[in-house]
């Protein structure tokens, strides 16, 4: 295919979508692929921070609302998804820009996985987590679950090596024993990526902002529903910042101000790690959003010069 695809990257409320719509507004038949590991799970809106339903009425979007809580998603099935939906959108004369601040999505659409380099910090301490409260046999009766070829080569006391099993599979959502190191899942396309930021201190500021409009949104209400409905911890979708604190708060461990705190405290420190993976990837040209606060404008036009000239 050969064509370019804008990729916007970026840390949680630095405005990606709002930049996203601009360029759709300027750019002939942009249909837009979300890159977010939270925004493809129906009935959780607010806490993701989706765009709203007339935005998504102006602009197509994919990958949003595609599962239920409950169903399982992985970055490996996102990768081969959206990599089929970029060329079915070319075929048909849209205009692709990938948007979303999920790295690990990302690179599974356009570097494909190799096994080595499969590794999620926060997916791995939860699995040594659950060996240390629960021992190793429940994680081992799981790994035989979804990889009996592996669980067969590993001693049933082998928490390092069941842990690092079941990591990629979820990750992949492929068993480690049927992992392919092959060049053929990375994207047909030519990657062109864009990246948002802002100042710290004002970054913060953001990210402080919004959880305080998702609350007043209606946050707890949402997280009320979803209990209703079914959908409750320790659901893999629900381990999200913001859905995870408000659930305790519903369960009184914890009080109102200290749940706004936690969702606060903890959406900093996510949208510290997603810029510290982010920046190990030399292929993205940085824009710092503070030198446009006037003049969204010239971003928009800067940023399609380097669309142009890929």
């Amino acid at each position: 295919m050969d064509k370019p695809v804008l990729i916007i990257i970026g840390p949680t409320a630095v405005g990606k979508t709002a930049i996203s719509f601009k360029l759709a507004n300027r750019l002939k038949n942009v249909e837009i692929i979300s890159a977010d590991s939270r925004q493809v799970y129906k009935y959780m809106d607010i806490g993701t921070a989706k765009p709203r339903k007339d935005e998504l009425e102006k602009v197509n979007h994919y990958f949003i609302d595609i599962k239920l809580p409950d169903e399982y998603y992985s970055a490996g099935m996102y990768g081969r998804d959206a990599r089929k939906k970029i060329e079915q959108l070319f075929e048909s004369g849209k205009t692709p820009i990938v948007v979303g601040g999920s790295g690990l999505y990302i690179r599974a659409l356009v570097d494909g996985f190799f096994e080595k380099r499969i590794a999620d910090a926060e997916v791995r301490q939860r699995l040594k987590n659950e060996l240390q409260q629960h021992g190793v046999t429940p994680l081992y009766e799981r790994l035989q679950q979804v990889d009996e070829i592996t669980a067969g080569k590993i001693h049933h006391n082998d928490g390092q090596r069941i842990v690092r099993a079941l990591e990629v599979y979820e990750l992949t959502g492929k068993p480690l024993s049927k992992f392919q190191k092959e060049t053929s899942v990375k994207a047909d396309f030519i990657p062109v990526f864009v990246g948002l930021n802002r100042e710290r201190k004002l970054l913060y500021q953001v990210v402080e902002k919004r959880v305080d409009l998702m609350i007043k949104n209606g946050l707890v209400d949402e997280v009320s529903k979803l209990k209703e409905m079914g959908f409750v911890p320790p659901l893999n979708s629900l381990r999200t910042v913001g859905y995870r604190e408000t659930f305790e708060y519903l369960a009184n461990k914890i009080d109102f101000s200290e749940m706004v705190r936690l969702i606060k405290q903890r959406s900093r420190n996510y949208a510290k790690r997603q810029l510290t993976w982010f920046r190990q990837d030399k292929r993205i040209k940085w824009f710092n959003l503070d030198d446009y606060e006037e003049d969204r404008e010239r971003l928009v036009e800067q940023v399609i010069e380097i669309v142009s000239a890929s």
